[in-house]
């Protein structure tokens, strides 16, 4: 654990909270003082949740460490059974908490509570939220799921979405409809919107589909052990997926792949003219170890993009990310220091960034369009409207997500590039408004040229040199589309350097373009 202004993963009790609040009828009673109450707000301000998370906590001050705590864990306990009455309890300590010692999993042991509690031991000092997922998710399965008769009819269970998902409650469904169209039913969806009682009936389905490998692939395996239920290995993100993992289903189920393809518009309008200009574009994938993997294979094979970087900050799928750069010819970034992550985009100088919320706010900074394909998302990727990632009509909300950027910012450069134009000019009105259409050119009212000085105003420092850009270099390079305006700028100060130009001018500049061009 380390102090940071950024955080990929929370601590992994936070996980356990969202498990418990995308669950029913489960309570969470966690151990914790005060002011650790804050992750309330991740659920009701950021995924717009109209209901506070399902969680107890106990709230002990300073002054209680001398006293009994854990007798205040107990009354804690009781007190919320005796309130919420759920079916049943899930116990376990914060981060600052566990210094402490109390054993809330034990202390629970002790007590007359008529339903089942399932204590949590999170080691919040060594490991993070998506551990605290998979590991909360697990022990209830363990505790709860029992061998029962098969449904009469092929079901299959949906297992790994939870709360604070990227777009979890749309790929639910495009997921049912996958299933559907082969005639498979739905046994259990877990955790979200299950209850303790439906991850009883868990044993009942024919095959585990494995949604969210981060959240649910060690229930998945306990599942394949002991109740000899097989599970999905294929993630359908992206067309390729998709018709991969309706291959897989069918041969675990025993029915024949059956795929309706009226609403996929991504493929063709991946080769569309609109399109094909961004055939060849460099990006860099960060992210979850789930999203990386599909969105990766999606910019190669579906969009015609150049992968140049990627990683995950998920240590546990290291392995797998590793793999996946060896396939590429790439050095993955396994880090959850967003410093590292930075500097990485920053050298590698993509023309988009395929992220995280963190890699929106890192885009922003460097100049560089991104597009979100994983948590940690911020409250504008829990759309209102139908947004899925998987699924075929994942696909084109892929497609539409990842164009986006790019077009909107050749427009805004387009803008840029013709800005002393007489309809783009500041004093022209705008151009869809008939009131305020641009007058003619001899008409028009021009700002007055202002004097610019001979020097721009911030010198470059490459090494002991300081290098300053001349303002006519300066005007030419804002012409540069801006997702590689900053490679061209390094690429300029470095040519300079190497011969000695303490002055950068507009022959500098186009003498460093057609060198780094050979």
């Amino acid at each position: 654990m380390k102090l940071t202004v950024w955080t990929y993963e929370g601590p992994p009790h936070v996980g356990a909270m969202r498990v418990a609040t995308a669950m029913k009828g489960l309570h969470y009673v966690l151990h914790a003082p005060q002011g650790d109450t804050y992750a309330d707000l991740l659920f009701t301000m950021i995924e717009r949740r109209n209901h506070r998370p399902p969680v107890t906590y106990t709230t002990f001050e300073g002054r209680d460490l001398g006293a009994d705590t854990a007798g205040i864990f107990k009354k804690t306990c009781q007190d919320a059974y005796d309130r919420f009455k759920p079916q049943a309890l899930i116990v376990g300590a914060s981060c600052t908490a566990e210094l402490i010692q109390d054993d809330p999993g034990g202390l629970a042991e002790t007590m007359d509570i008529p339903v089942p509690v399932v204590a949590l031991e999170l080691p919040s000092y060594q490991r993070k939220e998506n551990f605290g997922t998979d590991e909360t998710f697990y022990q209830l399965v363990k505790a709860l799921a029992r061998p029962v008769e098969k449904t009469p009819e092929v079901t299959a269970n949906l297992i790994g979405p939870l709360a604070l998902g990227f777009r979890h409650r749309d790929d639910i469904e495009e997921v049912k409809g996958l299933l559907y169209e082969m005639g498979i039913g739905i046994n259990v969806v877990a955790p979200f919107d299950a209850t303790p009682h439906d991850l009883t009936r868990l044993g009942a389905a024919h095959v585990n589909v494995l949604m969210y490998p981060e959240h649910a692939e060690t229930a998945a395996r306990h599942m394949e052990r002991t109740l000899g239920i097989p599970y999905t290995k294929t993630v359908p993100i992206g067309v390729g997926a998709t018709h991969d993992f309706v291959a897989e289903v069918a041969r675990l189920c025993g029915v024949e792949p059956k795929t309706d393809l009226t609403r996929l518009r991504q493929p063709w309008w991946s080769k569309s003219v609109d399109s094909t200009y961004l055939t060849g574009k460099r990006v860099f994938v960060f992210g979850d170890a789930t999203h990386v993997k599909a969105a990766a294979r999606i910019a190669r094979d579906e969009m015609g993009f150049e992968v140049i970087g990627l990683g995950c900050y998920n240590r546990e799928f290291a392995r797998d990310i590793r793999a996946l750069g060896k396939e590429f010819g790439l050095e993955p970034l396994i880090t959850d220091d967003y410093l590292e992550v930075e500097k990485a985009i920053e050298d590698a100088a993509p023309e988009m960034i395929l992220g995280t919320q963190m890699e929106r706010h890192i885009g922003k900074r460097l100049g560089i369009p991104c597009a979100v394909i994983s948590a940690p998302v911020h409250v504008q990727d829990f759309p209102a409207r139908y947004s899925p990632q998987m699924g075929w009509e994942g696909a084109n909300v892929i497609f539409d997500t990842w164009i986006h950027p790019l077009v909107m910012g050749l427009e805004e450069h387009l803008l840029a590039m013709f800005r002393e134009d007489f309809e783009f000019h500041d004093a022209a009105g705008p151009s869809h408004h008939g009131g305020h259409a641009p007058k003619p050119v001899a008409e028009a009212t021009t700002p007055a040229p202002v004097e610019e000085p001979a020097v721009a105003e911030t010198p470059s420092e490459t090494g002991s040199d300081v290098m300053v850009w001349l303002a006519d270099a300066e005007r030419e390079l804002k012409k540069i589309p801006f997702f590689v305006r900053g490679k061209a700028r390094r690429n300029t100060e470095k040519f300079a350097a190497e011969r000695g130009v303490r002055e950068i001018s507009v022959d500098t500049l186009y003498e460093a373009k057609a060198h780094f061009a050979r």
